[in-house]
Order: C-alpha cells, then structure tokens, then sequence
C-alpha cells in the first residue's frame, strides 16, 4: 500500500468494543486488530458477514491447514500485505511451517509442495484468474474433497478476494509487528517469515 494513512481509520477501541457488544452480545469479541476496527464503520456489513466469517474460520469442513494455505495464496495474489500478514499469524496456528508461508508466492509449481498442496494452490490461480476450475484441478481436488469441501474451498477463495481488495482499496494499516510479505526475489525489500503463533485472531 502506498498511503500512509488509511483512507477511512479505524474506529477507536472503545467505540468498537461498544458496538461488538450491541451487535453481538454475549457473542462479543474484545480484540483490536485494524481490519475489524474498520469493518465497523459500516455496522450493517459488519454484523451480516460475521456468520459467513465464523463459519469458514470455525465450522466448515475444510481443514484449517489446507483454508490458510489457500486464504495466503489469495492475498498474495491480490498483492494484500495486510491480509497476508494476518494469516502468516493463522496459518501458522493452523499448522502451516514458515517455510511453506515463505513458498507460497512460488505458486503451485515450487519445489517443496505435497501433491495436494500444489493441486490447491492451483485451483486459487484457476479461480483467481478464470473464474472457473479446469477438469484436471477438479478431478484433483474431488479425489481428497468430499462436495462440501470443494465448495466451501471456493467460498474461501471468494471471500478472501473480497477481503483483500477491501483492505487495498481503504488503505488498511498494518498494526506494529504484523507480519509483512515473505523476503525474496519475488518479494524485495520485504522481512522474514516469523515462527510465532497467533494469539488475537482478528475478525474479518
């Protein structure tokens, strides 16, 4: 991002906390992570997506290694630093090595891969820049993903497209230390993948 401020701030903690708890109630979260302090100026936006944010973090059959791995090569492609940093943190919880954070803008034909994540990373290419899934990435996928996996495979991609253009677009700020892109030739200039693990997982 080149601004450096965000076009539209972040609420003041406070005022966030506040409306966490009237939009949510016992459902209420306390963390304070730029994104979700901007989702709030647009309250309605920010009470209606949480279902959809809850499920495909929390209740969705996908495995959460496999989503994170997904969700990092999505912000990477829509060159969201922010997006990326904060799943460097979750994908990190998730199980993902910092290696394979650090591989992820090699794209699916980078030494390293398993067999199935480089047919995952393929598919996010595929939908990033098709909008479709060949037959090869669909027999691929359909071999290890049951149906329910498979799409909600493809609601993450499309959601986390939208996430990362939001982030672009409104300028979002990194909080201090929130991991950046991985250092590298596709990436100069840019710090190291850290090993530690998330501990305030932002809404989104």
């Amino acid at each position: 991002m080149s601004a450096a401020e965000p076009r539209i701030p972040p609420v003041p903690v406070e005022e966030y906390h506040r409306l966490e708890r009237e939009l949510f109630g016992d459902g209420a979260l306390t963390g304070t992570a730029h994104v979700s302090r901007t989702w709030a100026r647009a309250p309605g936006l920010m009470k209606a997506q949480r279902p959809l944010q809850e499920y495909l973090l929390q209740g969705s059959p996908l495995p959460a290694r496999d989503r994170e791995l997904a969700i990092l090569r999505v912000a990477w492609r829509r060159g969201s630093e922010y997006a990326f940093g904060q799943h460097t943190r979750m994908g990190r919880a998730a199980g993902l090595t910092g290696e394979e954070v650090g591989r992820v803008p090699l794209g699916p034909d980078a030494e390293g891969w398993t067999a199935f994540q480089a047919v995952l990373l393929r598919a996010v290419d595929e939908l990033h820049d098709d909008a479709r899934l060949s037959d090869a990435t669909w027999a691929a996928l359909t071999r290890v993903y049951d149906d329910a996996q498979v799409i909600d495979l493809i609601a993450v991609v499309g959601r986390y497209w939208t996430v990362a253009v939001t982030l672009n677009a409104l300028g979002v700020r990194p909080e201090p230390g929130l991991p950046g892109f991985p250092a590298g030739p596709s990436a100069p200039g840019h710090g190291p993948v850290p090993d530690g693990r998330a501990v305030d997982l932002p809404p989104e």
